[in-house]
């Protein structure tokens, strides 16, 4: 009977780990904000979204004039950029990102062209936000589903 029993435990472990090394292949886990995502946006983003940058609030009270002086909301620490990832603002990271691949007319989001000089590096550096995001939706708050928040992991560490 112990013998049957090691026998299915250690079946489970290795299955366990097999999915797990096939996850990690993937890129599908180990994907962080601090190991690959905030070296993108400090790149990429913090020039007009930096801690010069108006907090997510008053950029809601002054968009017109925050636009024209090509500042948007803060997104230079973990906790600001999550209001945009699956906050009060959920999935406006993922529309403004987007390659178009994920919209009805193929039209990429207004700041996908920020993500790199090359469409190699633009690719390659959506991926990773892709992944580390997890839950890909252009969806707005009021839209997304309890399921679909869930499925937002977006890792700090």
């Amino acid at each position: 009977m112990l013998k049957k029993m090691l026998k299915v435990v250690g079946g489970v472990v290795f299955l366990t780990l097999f999915a797990a090394g096939a996850a990690l292949a993937a890129g599908k886990i180990g994907v962080t904000y601090e190991k690959n995502v905030k070296k993108i946006i400090s790149e990429r983003c913090l020039l007009c979204h930096g801690s010069n940058a108006p907090t997510m609030e008053a950029y809601k009270k002054d968009e017109a004039g925050f636009k024209k002086a090509m500042k948007g909301p803060r997104i230079d620490t973990y906790a600001n950029l999550m209001v945009v990832v699956n906050g009060s603002d959920t999935g406006a990271l993922m529309r403004r990102l987007d390659d178009g691949k994920s919209t009805k007319d193929g039209k990429p989001g207004n700041m996908y062209d920020n993500l790199g000089g090359t469409e190699q590096e633009r690719s390659a550096n959506l991926k990773a936000i892709k992944d580390w995001v997890g839950g890909w939706t252009l969806k707005r708050k009021k839209d997304i589903s309890a399921d679909e928040l869930k499925a937002i992991k977006a890792l700090e560490k």
